[in-house]
């Protein structure tokens, strides 16, 4: 197997403790596992990761903090990034250019001419559906059509696209007009030995006593971004409804940027009492905070956007209810508890049945871990990418 120098062009504040960060990390980690030399061009934010080789674009004195979805300060950020980009392909020579998210696979693609390298574009969901989620973007808007325009011509520019899941590939197929045979699936994966349910029951307990729950209560946990689009509202509202019924639960809730906006809500929803907000939990400590759960939830919205953190949830054998989308389904399989998405009562009464049936929610926990060992681990993942990236380097 050929030694590849891989440079990856991740357009955004890598690394930050969610999804797609997530996923730039493992596969750049088993990718220098195998021995394959890596790059990562992103932007000026964002924390260094021990163990790979990242290169910063410069700042904008403005813009400082990290950031998380749609903005226009992004289009500047880009720029800087494709001089950065640009500058290491000179210097480093890569064999492949491996573009993250579409802005990832417009810097690459110049930089694939340049370098007569291939582009690869790991598709990570729609560019304008997402601008939609974020509130970015409306249907109706002026921009609507020139940014669809652009998201049909960036998916037509690589030799090859990655996507985690067959949903995706038929949105690219269906709605773009995309070659199937230049569309290889690698799914979102999880590392098992990382994620596992926990041993310790004392550790366990002395961080739900540090947390401030109460020892006898179950705990639901969910972890991500806090935001409208994740569904944060539909789990507040899920939890007021249910009322009474969570005396013996609580919901404890990681994630940020906007923690504490959600946690004045659910102070005025009257559930305060029963809900912790945690703000961002490093993703290193992840799997400590998981362990605390009885039960998780992904009350996400979106249609179109992956959803890694059920992986996370299923490899930790946490039993888990959904908003029904594609991706979660492909995820989840039968093991899957599902609700019509964004009805919040639905979801409420979903998740008092599983919790008040432990049989069954443990069987659900065992079933999910095993699917993610079998299904879902960044070893067979890196395989593919590799047999992906030799199908298409100098050919």
């Amino acid at each position: 197997m050929k030694r590849l120098r891989v440079l990856m062009i991740a357009p955004t504040s890598f690394f930050a403790d969610y999804g797609c960060h997530v996923r730039i990390y493992e596969e750049a980690s088993i990718l220098r596992k195998m021995g394959h030399e890596v790059v990562i061009c992103t932007y000026n934010t964002g924390q260094n990761v021990k163990g790979l080789r990242i290169e910063r674009a410069m700042g904008i004195p403005w813009r400082k903090r990290v950031e998380v979805g749609s903005s226009l300060h992004k289009v500047a950020f880009d720029l800087l990034l494709s001089l950065k980009a640009s500058l290491v392909a000179l210097r480093w020579k890569p064999d492949i250019v491996h573009g993250h998210l579409h802005e990832g696979a417009l810097i690459g693609f110049p930089l694939s001419l340049m370098r007569r390298v291939p582009l690869l574009f790991d598709f990570q969901g729609g560019l304008t559906s997402e601008m939609i989620d974020h509130h970015f973007l409306r249907p109706d808007g002026l921009l609507y059509r020139p940014m669809r325009r652009l998201e049909e011509m960036i998916n037509r520019l690589p030799q090859a696209i990655v996507t985690n899941s067959q949903h995706a590939r038929n949105l690219l197929t269906g709605e773009f007009g995309c070659d199937e045979k230049r569309i290889h699936i690698v799914p979102d994966c999880v590392n098992a030995d990382f994620f596992q349910p926990p041993r310790d029951e004392a550790e366990r307990l002395a961080l739900k006593s540090g947390l401030g729950i109460p020892r006898e209560r179950k705990v639901v946990v969910y972890l991500g971004l806090l935001a409208g689009y994740q569904g944060t509202a539909h789990l507040l509202e899920a939890i007021a409804h249910g009322g009474g019924r969570f005396a013996d639960t609580h919901f404890l809730i990681m994630g940020y940027p906007a923690a504490p906006f959600y946690q004045s809500r659910a102070e005025e929803m009257d559930i305060g009492e029963r809900v912790t907000f945690t703000g961002r939990i490093p993703y290193f400590e992840a799997p400590r905070y998981l362990a605390v759960g009885d039960v998780a939830v992904a009350p996400k919205l979106s249609a179109t956007e992956g959803n890694g953190k059920i992986l996370n949830y299923m490899s930790m054998a946490l039993p888990t209810v959904a908003f029904d989308t594609p991706v979660n389904r492909e995820y989840l399989d039968k093991w899957g508890i599902y609700v019509e998405r964004g009805n919040h009562v639905a979801f409420a009464e979903a998740l008092i049945s599983l919790l008040e049936d432990e049989e069954r929610a443990l069987e659900l926990g065992r079933q999910l871990r095993k699917r993610a060992i079998e299904c879902y681990s960044w070893e067979r993942a890196g395989k593919e990418i590799v047999r992906i990236y030799e199908e298409y380097v100098g050919s």
